[in-house]
């Protein structure tokens, strides 16, 4: 058994986000402008805008305390959006371009948990939790009217939709409605006929007729002009939003004759129509496969034709107004994405299982989601067949689904099984061909389920519905939860990890136990099989990977580096490395043969559940517990182009300043060192001016010609020579030229100033102190040299002639 074989593929060395989807709405209002093109919701602290079309946010918009946003509200022009934050500020916005035009403070004692525009989008009416309701002009900029008397919360305002006659409707704790006169500045009336909270008022188009829902199961019509309930509709549900429907015919929502006729959402997960005269349900949407999702808000956008749905899980429906026919979905939050997957021949969909019984698939070509009802609890797992069209699914209910995606894109579940005793935790379909998939659960057991072969044709899904699954071998594999199950390239091997710190190996298609890798310490997450070699590799709770040889289940290798559990381990370039994630949010990119981590990823914030890499290998797909799925692009290509082409532009360059020094044209030889960004080329340069018999002159006219950009860089160099006593003087003279001819004011100006003086001071104080001492020295040898008094050296005796 040899170990993998570097040099097989191109090593990677790097991952970039391409694309993140991340949650856009977590709870509470949402609103679609008139138009229908817009979608605002609440994010945490922002108001996300989507694009309708496309499914993209086109903008987010965030106040500056940066506090959560309690409430908002869009003008019927579509002109002005008002957001209220915690902090008790509104904030006026003009939200096409992300400008707050207007910040001022509520005057509320408690935040504002309601807002509503009148229909002329000049007065705002806030409710508050300290049981005030007050009215602003937004035009004038003023607050007009002070509303007391509510008790608790008010959490509903809406006005009259006829401005002449500047009414206001409220409704708070106490489960009743109150009339506000603007003109008197009084309350009308009090308006009793709920038993519970009210939590939807709306108008019938001529302004007589008012209609009310509440989580008391009833829907109350009112007259207007004497304040009296005309109809209680029992509704059988909690009512959290009703809308009143125009009056005329719509034979797609069952209403057949005119008079009042509106639409609910609550509890029940379905819109449905009734007629107010009869207190008849005349329409009621198809309930889809699945847990019941209760509705928790609903609004109508009638110049568009659009109906809002919103879901208690986050997802946000838009239905054709009179057919109530789906037209797009939007899932806002995902909660913990607990696996991930590309779909599609050409990686061209993912499918995302979060904390959820429904599935999400989204193109990313243009972000257009799909939601999914099969399981009726929440998605553990997910896996793809080897063409991309099917994928298989595992879930808490103890079930197994297959879907079919088909050419257009569309999604639907062609088989379902079940069998397991426990939990489905871990599923793996056949690698060669579309025989087979394998299921891990927390029984202990594992089961083999062949793919029945009218699901291989190439027609869409059974008309009969999906079809049944019969597992072809079931078998106890561990002694606790098994946490991931893998299939070999060649279908003929079936590998299991589980919560009791071993891996198993079990031939194929009976489940015979070949052997049993022991070595980890805790609990494994998730083992992969090589696609080129005997190997398999684990991952662990231990936070280490382990890679076996599949002949004597010895272990090859251990990879040390993450700092806790290891959840997802997969195979890149051609088997030679690995990508991992782990609990701490990290991803790694592992070289097999030296045991080297090359790149350590860090975009997640909570455990990294999910992990898939593309046909290529060219992406990788990674969903997480912070609600994000990440689409990751191998980059080192373009990384290593772009290194190769930076080396070849500095040798390039370097030529260039060598023949501008030569032929001594330093202004532009010292601008080119200067934009190479390599202080010691431009000390380089500084010393061949100064080397120059006309020195002086050709440094200061060749410094102060320098672009401002490039004197600041210049100066910054300055710091670092100065720091050297074989490089001072370099510095001090550029300094010097700096000090002398540049206004203080302009030097001042310079970016960094500040930081450069205070590093140039020391040193050029201490270079100062080094001449002093020097220049002492010197004087003093002078002195010494002046002063000495050489003693008078001896004429030579003259010799007499006679001597001679």
């Amino acid at each position: 058994m040899g170990e993998p074989v570097a040099g097989v593929g191109r090593f990677k060395a790097n991952y970039a986000v391409e694309r993140k989807i991340e949650p856009f709405y977590k709870g509470g209002k949402v609103q679609l402008d008139q138009t229908g093109q817009h979608l605002f919701c609440i994010c945490g602290t922002k108001v996300n805008i989507l694009d309708v079309a496309s499914g993209a946010v086109l903008r987010s918009l965030e106040q500056e305390d940066q506090e959560d946003i309690t409430a908002f509200d869009l003008s019927p022009d579509n002109e002005v959006l008002v957001t209220a934050s915690r902090a008790l500020l509104l904030a006026q916005w003009a939200w096409r371009e992300g400008n707050i035009t207007r910040l001022w403070k509520a005057i509320h004692t408690a935040p504002v948990a309601t807002m509503a525009f009148d229909p002329t989008s000049t007065l705002l009416a806030t409710g508050g939790c300290d049981g005030a309701v007050r009215v602003w002009d937004v035009v004038r900029h003023y607050g007009t009217h002070h509303f007391r008397g509510s008790p608790g919360v008010v959490h509903l305002v809406a006005f009259h939709p006829d401005p002449a006659r500047l009414l206001l409707f409220s409704s708070a704790a106490d489960a009743t409605i109150r009339a506000w006169s603007l003109q008197d500045q009084s309350c009308l009336a009090v308006m009793t006929a709920h038993y519970s909270a009210v939590t939807s008022l709306t108008f019938s188009t001529d302004g007589h007729t008012m209609l009310s829902s509440g989580r008391d199961k009833i829907c109350v019509v009112w007259d207007v002009q004497s304040h009296q309930a005309t109809r209680t509709v029992p509704v059988f549900e909690s009512v959290e939003a009703a809308v009143l429907l125009p009056e005329e015919p719509a034979p797609g929502l069952g209403v057949k004759s005119e008079g009042l006729h509106f639409l609910t959402a609550g509890d029940q997960g379905l819109l449905r129509v009734w007629e107010a005269a009869s207190g008849q349900c005349v329409c009621t949407q198809r309930r889809l496969p699945g847990p019941r999702q209760e509705l928790t808000h609903c609004a109508l956008a009638h110049r568009a034709g659009l109906l809002l749905a919103v879901t208690a899980d986050h997802n946000l429906l838009l239905y054709n107004a009179c057919s109530l026919r789906l037209q797009k979905q939007f899932a806002g939050y995902s909660e913990e994405v607990l696996d991930v997957r590309f779909l599609g021949p050409k990686d061209s969909h993912i499918v995302v299982a979060s904390n959820s019984p429904s599935l999400k698939v989204f193109e990313l070509q243009t972000t257009a989601c799909q939601i999914l009802h099969g399981h009726t609890d929440i998605v553990l797992a997910l896996d793809v067949f080897r063409k991309g069209w099917l994928f298989a699914s595992c879930a808490k209910d103890q079930s197994i689904c297959i879907w079919r995606m088909n050419k257009a894109g569309k999604v639907a579940c062609v088989a379902q099984g079940s069998g397991h005793t426990r939990s489905v935790g871990t599923i793996c379909c056949s690698r060669l061909k579309e025989t087979f998939l394998v299921t891990g659960s927390q029984d202990c057991t594992v089961k083999v389920w062949p793919v029945p072969e009218a699901l291989l044709s190439k027609g869409a899904a059974p008309d009969g519905g999906p079809v049944l699954l019969q597992a072809q071998a079931t078998q106890r594999c561990h002694d606790k939860d098994i946490n991931s199950v893998a299939v070999a390239p060649n279908d003929k091997l079936l590998a299991t990890g589980s919560q009791d710190r071993t891996a198993k190996l079990w031939a194929l298609p009976q489940c015979q136990l070949l052997g049993v890798f022991s070595g980890h310490r805790r609990g494994l997450w998730c083992v992969q099989f090589s696609p080129t070699d005997q190997v398999l590799a684990t991952a662990s709770a231990d936070g280490t990977i382990k890679l076996w040889a599949l002949q004597d289940f010895s272990c090859l290798k251990t990879f040390e580096g993450h700092d806790a559990s290891v959840l997802k381990v997969a195979f890149v370039s051609r088997g030679t490395q690995l990508l991992s994630s782990g609990s701490d949010g990290l991803m790694k990119l592992w070289t097999i043969k030296n045991n080297e981590c090359v790149k350590t990823l860090d975009a997640h914030e909570d455990k990294v559940w999910g992990l898939h890499c593309s046909r290529l290998d060219d992406r990788a797909l990674t969903g997480a517990g912070d609600s994000c799925v990440i689409l990751w692009k191998d980059v080192t290509e373009v990384e290593q182009a772009e290194e190769q082409a930076k080396r070849e532009e500095e040798v390039v360059k370097q030529q260039e300043l060598d023949n501008l020094l030569h032929e001594k044209r330093y202004l532009r030889a010292l601008g080119l060192a200067i934009s190479l960004d390599r202080p010691h080329t431009v000390l380089t340069v500084i010393q061949a001016i100064r080397r120059d018999p006309e020195a002086c002159e050709k440094l200061g006219a060749t410094v102060l010609r320098l672009r401002r950009d490039q004197k600041e860089a210049l100066l910054r160099f300055c710091v670092t020579w100065n720091t050297n006593s074989r490089h001072c003087h370099d510095a001090q003279d550029v300094l010097g030229l700096l000090l002398r001819h540049e206004a203080p004011e302009e030097l001042l100006a310079y970016r960094g100033m500040q930081a450069s003086l205070e590093a140039l001071l020391p040193y050029t104080e201490r270079h100062f102190q080094r001449l002093s001492r020097t220049l002492q020295a010197a004087t003093f040898l002078d002195f010494l040299w002046h002063n000495m008094k050489l003693p008078t050296l001896p004429a030579a005796p003259s010799v007499a002639p006679s001597a001679l």
